[in-house]
């Protein structure tokens, strides 16, 4: 049930925030204690261990880029619940071959250690010129613990001399719903510049000029960047996945 429907009863809506609240601060510390736990009834059948029908998403990323980013493109009416507001802030294993393989693990990580629906991403520059490098190795390309500026500074050195500067950024959005994995794609094609230019964004930002734009993404602002960007259409796609999947339970 949708919060905007439960308002028409105030004394209802104002009982369901209280017991909301209190479940979810239950919940969290019951998860950060790996701790079983079963609700039973709740107002309105919310059963909140599914968080998709109070809207609430929990991020299984310790990536602050990232995450600042997915709430700032996300729809308002869902509240990213971070990895650091549930005191976990442990490593997430990614050791898959593929963007799509890598996304699928965070999310299943954090689901079955924690019994938690949630959602990750994984995002690849793959570049025409390199035979799709960096590719799955795009946050890493320089090495363990290498800075964004490392992985730019490889990248063009790599690049000079090379007539083709085709690339492609691509991101996929993992989301597990009680064991079930659906996967959400997005990609933007541009070109790798010559040199690093603005600074905003994030890693490969600076030097990724998409199609049609004189600019690179990190010359943009954050608001036409997540308009054009990859993981801003996969965010669009994962959008309308939810609110079918929140009709969709309503009708039941």
């Amino acid at each position: 049930m949708e919060v905007s429907a439960l308002q028409e009863d105030k004394k209802s809506y104002k009982a369901y925030k209280e017991t909301r609240a209190i479940v979810l601060v239950f919940y969290f510390n019951a998860i950060v204690n790996q701790k079983a736990i079963t609700f039973v009834t709740l107002p309105f059948n919310i059963f909140l261990s599914l968080n998709i029908l109070c809207m609430e998403l929990v991020f299984a990323t310790n990536n602050k880029h990232k995450l600042d980013e997915i709430k700032a493109a996300i729809d308002k009416s869902i509240r990213i619940v971070s990895l650091d507001e549930m005191n976990i802030r442990e490593e997430i294993p990614e050791t898959q071959e593929t963007i799509e393989g890598n996304a699928i693990q965070k999310a299943r990580y954090i689901f079955e250690k924690y019994k938690i629906n949630c959602f990750a991403d994984d995002t690849g520059l793959e570049v025409e010129a390199l035979n799709g490098r960096p590719g799955v190795y795009s946050a890493r390309y320089a090495g363990e613990n290498c800075t964004f500026r490392d992985n730019v500074n490889k990248l063009l050195g790599e690049m000079q001399n090379k007539k083709n500067r085709s690339a492609k950024f691509r991101t996929i959005i993992a989301f597990v719903n009680n064991g079930e994995v659906n996967t959400f794609e997005g990609s933007v094609d541009g070109e790798i510049t010559e040199d690093a230019a603005g600074n905003e964004g994030f890693g490969y930002d600076p030097v990724f000029k998409p199609s049609g734009f004189a600019t690179t993404f990190a010359q943009m602002s954050q608001e036409e960047k997540n308009g054009i960007s990859h993981r801003g259409k996969a965010v669009s796609k994962f959008v309308e996945y939810l609110k079918t999947l929140s009709e969709s339970t309503n009708q039941k």
